[in-house]
């Protein structure tokens, strides 16, 4: 049995950078800390510098730039986050010299990451985990954005893997190179990334669905989309889960007050004998530089907004005590 927790957007400058100052890295996942550390992998969007870089990017106008002190890969450490993914639109927020002590700073604290690099070549190329024990394997991680192009990398110049949402023959070829090119590696399950559209978005738009129902279709076992900011309903295609949004998990962000992207989860995905056995996903509330399991009337206004979305999609989740849970039929 594989268990892999998947979190969605863990921002650590501005004002979760100056809160961890005065915590322990422990304290930015309170309860949740547990559910992470039980699963046999742990996967993150990592959207922030980490830099002491103060030159933010100017080639184009940017409204927000996220950078945290490289020391506040100890908090990621803490919850034993195994990879991130750096294709996103807050990964250049401080130059290239930023996305450089970036991949340095992961690289020193056994990280893996993907989806950003010195060049187009490192950008594409996947985080290969190893998963020992009982039932060893090996899980891959692609990373994408259709985000800030200005920030895609080139033959000879960093940024991030970009990549359109779109059915083009041309980008359908690229996703499947990129699934063959782990399968080959020996990849036993493959986490297809996404930084996609914009933000405070509740649904996938009909493109979107389209475009991750064929991503499934070419291979990946997992799709795991970020960047609504908000958590959005899952579909399963071809027995294989559809996260469209994974909503944020670390972050020092305004409230909406109607659409709470204070809400969120922790998706965890259970594997076995090369299928999908359950999902469960663990409401959590955000508070700056903080995430904790959602508790009595903010339990149950969260499981009912993904009860909703996700029987739109064909998903029916079950309550059980602090977490949702669906069971694929046989």
């Amino acid at each position: 049995m594989l268990t892999l927790a998947l979190i969605g957007d863990v921002m650590l400058g501005r004002g979760v950078d100056a809160a961890l100052k005065n915590m322990q890295p422990h304290e930015m996942w309170g309860d949740v800390l547990p559910h992470l550390l039980q699963a046999d992998l742990r996967i993150a969007n990592l959207e922030c510098a980490l830099t002491r870089h103060g030159q933010p990017w100017t080639r184009s106008w940017k409204q927000y730039h996220f950078r945290a002190d490289p020391g506040a890969v100890r908090f990621l450490q803490a919850a034993r986050i195994d990879a991130c993914s750096l294709a996103n639109n807050h990964t250049l927020d401080f130059e290239e010299r930023g996305l450089r002590d970036t991949l340095r700073t992961l690289d020193a604290a056994g990280i893996r990451h993907a989806g950003a690099g010195l060049d187009l070549k490192e950008a594409a190329a996947p985080a290969l985990l190893e998963v020992h024990g009982a039932s060893p394997c090996r899980v891959a991680l692609l990373a994408f954005t259709d985000n800030q192009p200005d920030f895609a990398a080139g033959e000879q110049h960093p940024g991030t893997h970009y990549l359109e949402v779109s059915l083009d023959p041309d980008t359908m070829a690229r996703v499947a190179d990129a699934i063959a090119v782990v399968r080959a590696a020996g990849a036993d399950w493959v986490v297809f990334s996404n930084h996609w559209g914009g933000n405070f978005i509740e649904r996938p738009a009909p493109d979107f669905r389209r475009f991750a129902q064929r991503v499934i279709e070419l291979g990946a076992d997992v799709y795991y989309g970020h960047s609504a900011h908000l958590c959005q309903g899952i579909e399963i295609h071809q027995g294989k889960p559809i996260l469209y949004d994974t909503g944020g998990f670390i972050d020092d962000y305004t409230v909406d007050p109607v659409l709470r992207n204070d809400h969120s989860c922790l998706f965890k995905l259970m594997f076995d004998q090369g299928r999908l056995r359950r999902i469960e996903l663990l409401p959590v509330k955000l508070d700056v530089a903080q995430v904790a399991l959602a508790r009595d009337e903010e339990f149950g206004a969260i499981a009912a907004r993904m009860e909703k979305l996700c029987a739109e999609l064909g998903t029916r989740l079950e309550r059980r005590a602090d977490r949702l849970i669906h069971e694929p039929g046989p």
